[in-house]
């Protein structure tokens, strides 16, 4: 007979039934929501509202229309307006207390954190570690980024580059500190930073690792954007964020869905792997992976062009395979193919390997 497949695409607004009910799926489950405020967040989840136009009511609209950093912002803006008129026509004051938007806040107040009802930072934690799950002990060094937007993502790239320039690990050239193309760290974070869920009260969290940096954005994917198409996707959680940002003489972020696929071509000019996008949880997840797109074979022989052995230990960190048995098999397959060899009288964690040269023997 048949089978009968209804794919329904993930949409952008929370759909009720015939008698006015919302459901939400878990597992196999659908489960119904009638709560206010989890319609809300589901809401605020789905993108069909922002959490970017709800009012701060302890704010007057003077602090922003005051502020300093909105100043600076109208001096490089054109054509030259007031900054009322420009918060108004930019409906970055709610439009019936004339308090300020959280989207306000976060762009123009010098400590959105002070103010904002929900966490805003970025936490930047150093782990001395390649384990996925890191431990206490593998805990280096933890910081807190705070400020108005634009100067958020500046000073939080100039941090993580900071830290980075302490790790060193092994390439095809030798012990060397770690290095990430520019463009991939920056257009990532100005991503989770932009796009992420104001509405849920957690930072954005950066974790630098020896061998790979994660980026966790609060808030799942908006809208009908998923892992499989949000490099081509169009779609804004805070549109207002985002077009404001766009306004500066220098602005951060790039067009809508430009910057990711930068950051990808970025990594493979490097020679490095692609990062990888998953949702965990609540959360978009990015990994940005120092592993070279070479195959572990090609990582090898290249690393042997520049030096004379190789040991078990430096093949695993130059090709992010993390087990000892399976580099050992690349080695024996390089050996039968008659390219490499192993070192006499070097066994067990003395081992080494170089390269075959016509008319040797192997040991």
């Amino acid at each position: 007979g048949y089978v009968l497949r209804v794919l329904v695409e993930k949409g952008s607004q929370v759909h009720q039934t015939s008698g006015g009910k919302v459901y939400v799926r878990k597992g196999a489950q659908s489960l119904p929501v009638s709560a206010p405020d989890r319609l809300a967040e589901l809401a605020f989840a789905k993108g069909a509202t922002s959490f970017e136009d709800m009012a701060v009511a302890v704010l007057p609209p003077e602090v922003i229309t005051e502020s300093a950093v909105l100043t600076d912002f109208l001096e490089g803006y054109s054509p030259k307006t007031d900054p009322l008129d420009f918060l108004v026509n930019s409906h970055l004051l709610e439009h019936r207390t004339w308090n300020p938007t959280c989207a306000a806040v976060l762009l123009f107040y010098a400590s959105p954190p002070a103010a904002m009802p929900r966490k805003c930072s970025v936490k930047i934690t150093r782990y001395e570690t390649k384990e996925e799950t890191p431990e206490r002990d593998h805990l280096g060094e933890q910081q807190t980024v705070e400020g108005p937007l634009y100067a958020l993502i500046h000073q939080a790239v100039a941090r993580i580059t900071e830290m980075m320039s302490n790790i060193s690990i092994w390439t095809a050239e030798g012990m060397k500190n770690v290095e990430y193309p520019p463009e991939t760290i920056w257009e990532i974070v100005t991503n989770a930073i932009i796009h992420r869920d104001y509405s849920i009260s957690d930072d954005v969290q950066v974790l630098i690792f020896d061998n790979r940096i994660e980026v966790f954005s609060p808030g799942r994917l908006p809208g009908y954007v998923n892992v499989e198409n949000i490099l081509d996707a169009r779609y804004s959680r805070n549109p207002k964020v985002v077009r404001t940002l766009n306004r500066y003489a220098d602005p951060p972020n790039r067009d809508l869905g430009e910057g990711l696929n930068t950051a990808f071509q970025k990594m493979k000019e490097w020679k490095l792997q692609s990062p990888e996008i998953s949702e965990v949880n609540n959360y978009v997840r990015v990994v940005i992976p120092h592993t070279p797109l070479a195959s572990p074979e090609e990582a090898i022989m290249e690393f042997l062009n520049h030096h004379d052995t190789i040991r078990n230990s430096q093949a695993r960190e130059l090709t992010g395979i993390k087990s000892e048995n399976t580099v050992k098999r690349v080695f024996l397959k390089l050996a039968a193919a008659d390219l490499i060899e192993r070192v006499p009288n070097m066994r067990g964690p003395l081992a080494r390997w170089r390269k075959k040269h016509r008319g040797t023997r192997s040991a």
